[in-house]
């Protein structure tokens, strides 16, 4: 039976929504869940809450990471941290998968520092399902290589592609640029130089150049860039969609007529929403570790933290670190 760690301890609504996310995931899923933390703690939340015991074990962590602390330096240090520990889980093989809310940077230095990389593996990276038109779209990478070389996004492309294909579905997935421009010529040293090596590469289904605007048409089912450009992207998606519904709240309250005209409407708006909404989504991969390490959110309540479980359980019997791993060695 799969073993699913998660770090109670981590994020902004720690311990007790991600305790609440765990008891909610533990109805559904067929893992067993090793909570890491502040045991005495854990045992005090989880005193008044009914829940099925053989789902749940406990492992003692006494320290914390918090979102403050400098991130190499915080795993090196504070080795009975509940993220520390759980990364050790990893490694040693006790868990099959580990899932955090906590600071991004400590959890993607302890991913390559005491995880480690797969063999062939230059630089491991974080990949987010985004909405599209056509449906979802794998963002890699949106935050661990802030400084990336053309060879690092020629991998992110084989990963996103084995990803695309074991976890989605999606045979022989289109792969695309993030740059400036569709022409080869566009670009920066960077994207200039990962487009020839790109276009070679026979293990893509390289399709070019995506500019900013035409990501939300869904022409690639893959998006390569560094980190810089991707968490951009990100998080500008998750603001313009909040200012999207927030804006159209306002306007659909400002007489009878627009309240009924919502009203009308409300069901349509309901099923846009759904697609924005990114507690749905789950959390991101650390792909390239040699291991299952899942991001999400750090403001991530109940609803995210149970819905990345349940996804992370999916990685698990998609075999998805073992697939890639077989692409590399």
């Amino acid at each position: 039976m799969p073993r699913i760690a998660v770090d109670v301890m981590g994020g902004d609504y720690a311990p007790d929504e991600v305790l609440q996310g765990c008891i909610l995931a533990s109805k559904e899923i067929k893992s067993t869940l090793v909570l890491v933390g502040n045991e005495a703690v854990i045992r005090q939340k989880l005193k008044d809450t009914t829940y099925d015991s053989s789902k749940i074990e406990i492992v003692d962590a006494q320290d914390c990471i918090t979102m403050e602390d400098h991130p190499v330096s915080a795993i090196r240090s504070k080795k009975e941290s509940s993220m520390v520990v759980g990364l050790n889980l990893v490694k040693d093989k006790k868990v099959d998968g580990l899932v955090s809310a906590g600071n991004s940077g400590a959890l993607l230095a302890g991913g390559t520092l005491i995880v480690g990389r797969i063999k062939g593996v230059e630089r491991p990276a974080l990949a987010p399902i985004i909405p599209t038109k056509t449906g979802n779209t794998l963002l890699i990478d949106c935050g661990a290589n802030m400084d990336a070389k053309p060879s690092y996004l020629t991998q992110f492309a084989r990963m996103g592609t084995v990803y695309m294909e074991e976890c989605m579905g999606i045979k022989n997935p289109k792969v695309g640029l993030i740059n400036v421009g569709t022409e080869e010529e566009k670009g920066n040293s960077l994207t200039k130089e990962a487009f020839k090596l790109l276009k070679e590469d026979d293990k893509v289904n390289f399709i070019g150049n995506i500019e900013a605007r035409e990501i939300p048409a869904g022409h690639a089912d893959v998006l390569v860039c560094d980190a810089f450009v991707g968490n951009v992207v990100l998080k500008f998606m998750e603001g313009f969609g909040m200012w999207v519904f927030s804006m159209l709240k306002t306007e659909f309250k400002r007489n009878f007529i627009t309240k009924l005209a919502a009203a009308l409407i409300m069901k349509g708006i309901k099923n846009i929403k759904q697609k924005f909404d990114y507690a749905s989504k789950g959390g991101a991969p650390l792909l390239g570790v040699n291991g299952l390490v899942v991001k999400t959110h750090g403001n991530s309540k109940r609803e995210q933290i149970y819905a990345t479980i349940l996804q992370t359980e999916q990685f698990i019997e998609d075999q998805l670190v073992e697939k890639i791993a077989s692409k590399f060695s």
